[in-house]
């Protein structure tokens, strides 16, 4: 199918640069990823994903987020889940 449409959207700024730089790792263009979007919605005849009001818990884990607060966590897979167990079984203070 030809791509002969053309749609501009105005964006956040900051939001397109941490987009674009995620999509840069993946190795995916953000016009790619519009593409990828929109053939989604037709096959689903929807939005793809859940549109929520997000509860206080969500909100909360959001803020922190956006406030650098979250630990990221940088090893495999198996270290990650080696770390959640042993975090969930020291005793508690």
């Amino acid at each position: 199918m030809a791509k002969t449409a053309t749609i501009n959207v105005r964006v956040d700024e900051q939001v397109k640069a941490k987009a674009e730089k995620i999509l840069g790792k993946i190795g995916i263009s953000t016009s790619d990823t519009v593409n990828a979007l929109l053939h989604q919605i037709v096959l689903q005849k929807g939005i793809p994903f859940p549109l929520r009001i997000p509860n206080a818990d969500t909100r909360k884990a959001m803020e922190e987020a956006d406030a650098g607060l979250v630990e990221v966590f940088s090893g495999t897979a198996e270290e990650l889940h080696r770390h959640i167990l042993n975090e969930r079984t020291k005793p508690v203070r």
